[in-house]
C-alpha cells in the first residue's frame, strides 16, 4: 500500500529518506557523540530542527486545503494555537505545588489573579489521554462547526480567506483577557515536565525531536494517501472546477467539510508537538501575520505538492532564525522580496524547480 501511495510521488520518497534518516541521526549524534567533538549535535539545535518540522506539519495541512482544494485558508494559525493550547494545560496540570505559589491545584496565573477554583475546562487535563484527545477534537470541532457554516452557505473565494482570518483574530482577543482562564497575555509556560520525564533533559527532547518526524511521516502518508484516493480525484476535480463537480451529483460541502477538518487536526497536531519543545504558548500563535507566513511558506515551497510545502517551512523559518539573529529589521523585506520573486519566477515554488530538472534529466 505504502508503494502505491508514493508510486508517483519521487519528491515525497526522498523527502521520506531524508526524514527516516534524520530519526535515527540525530539522536546518535546528541547522545552517544560526546560534547566538544566535532560532530556533536548540541540539544538546542536538536529543538530548534524540531520547531522546523512542526511548522512542516502545519504546512502540509496547509497545502492540503489550499493545493488541492483551492480553499486559501488564513486562519490555520488558530487551529496550530489550539493544539499548543491543550498540550500547555496539561504541562501546566503537571506542574503541580512545584509553582511560585506552591498551589497544587490552581496554575501560578490563577492564584496571581486571585481565583478560587479550577475552572470546568481544565479538568481532564490531568491525564495524557484526554489531553491527546483534546488536541485532536478541539480544533477538529471548531473546522467542523465554521466550514459547516461556510461551506453550507457556498462561501467561497476571498470571502471565505477573510472569514477565516476573522476567525483567528477573534480568538486572539479573546485568549488576550485574563478572565478566559488561558494566561491572558502571557499563556502557559514555566512547564517542568511531560509523562514523568524532565522537558530540559536530552533524551525527552530527543524524544520530542523523534515524535515530531514521525507525526510528520505519518501526516503526509495520511495526507498522500487523500490524495492519491477516490476521495482525492473529487479534491482536485472541486478545485479545478466546483460547479461542475456539484452539478454531476457530489457533495463538495460534504467533501470541503472533511478535508478542512483533517487539516485542521494535522494543525493542532503539530502544535500540540510545538509547544513542548518551545516551553511557552500565548495568544500571539493566533496572530493573522503567522497565518499569513504559513501560506507564503506554502507558496514558497511549492503548492500542490505537499513534499514542497514541507521544503517551504523548513527553508523559510532557518532564514528568518538567521535574519532575525544577524540583520532583525531586514527579515519583513527579506520575506516579502521572497514572495514576490518566487511569484514571478517560480509560480510552482522550489518545487516546481525540481520538477524541471527532474524532467530535463
Amino acid at each position: 500500500m505504502l508503494t502505491s501511495i508514493l508510486r508517483q510521488d519521487r519528491g515525497g520518497q526522498v523527502l521520506l529518506t531524508l526524514l527516516f534518516t534524520a530519526a535515527i541521526i540525530v539522536p546518535v549524534l546528541n547522545l552517544a557523540v560526546p560534547q566538544g567533538h566535532p560532530l556533536h549535535l548540541e540539544t538546542y539545535t536538536v529543538s530548534l530542527l524540531g520547531k522546523y518540522l512542526c511548522y512542516a506539519l502545519l504546512a502540509l495541512a496547509v497545502d492540503l486545503v489550499w493545493g488541492y482544494l483551492g480553499i486559501l485558508s488564513l486562519g490555520h494559525g488558530a487551529f496550530f494555537a489550539l493544539g499548543g493550547y491543550a498540550m500547555g494545560m496539561y504541562l501546566m496540570r503537571q506542574i503541580g505545588d512545584r509553582g511560585v505559589y506552591a498551589n497544587p491545584e490552581l496554575p501560578d496565573f490563577m492564584v496571581f489573579l486571585n481565583w478560587t477554583e479550577l475552572p470546568w475546562f481544565w479538568h481532564g487535563f490531568e491525564h495524557f489521554w484526554f489531553t491527546c484527545l483534546m488536541i485532536v477534537l478541539i480544533p477538529g470541532a471548531l473546522a467542523f462547526v465554521f466550514g459547516w457554516l461556510a461551506f453550507r452557505s457556498r462561501v467561497s473565494g476571498v470571502y471565505l480567506s477573510i472569514m477565516t482570518q476573522a476567525l483567528t483574530f477573534a480568538l486572539m482577543l479573546a485568549f488576550f483577557r485574563n478572565e478566559m482562564g488561558f494566561g491572558g497575555n502571557n499563556g502557559l509556560t514555566d512547564f517542568k515536565d511531560l509523562l514523568g520525564a524532565d522537558l530540559q533533559a536530552d533524551t525527552t527532547r530527543m524524544a520530542l525531536f523523534v515524535a515530531t518526524v514521525l507525526a510528520l511521516i505519518l501526516g503526509y502518508l495520511v495526507c498522500r494517501a487523500v490524495i492519491a484516493s477516490r476521495l482525492g480525484s473529487v479534491v482536485i476535480a472541486i478545485r479545478d472546477a466546483e460547479a461542475r463537480t456539484r452539478f454531476i451529483g457530489y457533495q463538495v460541502a460534504h467533501v470541503k467539510l472533511a478535508i478542512f477538518v483533517l487539516s485542521a487536526v494535522l494543525a493542532g497536531i503539530a502544535g500540540a508537538l510545538y509547544v513542548p519543545q518551545i516551553g511557552i504558548i500565548n495568544p500571539g500563535e493566533f496572530a493573522p501575520l503567522n497565518s499569513i507566513e504559513i501560506v507564503v511558506w506554502v507558496a514558497l515551497g511549492g503548492r500542490a505538492t505537499l513534499y514542497g510545502a514541507v521544503i517551504g517551512a523548513v527553508l523559510i523559518n532557518y532564514a528568518k532564525s538567521w535574519f532575525t539573529v544577524e540583520f532583525p529589521e531586514v527579515w519583513l523585506f527579506a520575506l516579502g522580496s521572497l514572495f514576490v520573486l518566487a511569484t514571478l519566477f517560480l509560480p510552482k515554488g522550489l518545487a516546481g524547480l525540481l520538477q524541471r530538472r527532474e524532467v530535463s534529466a
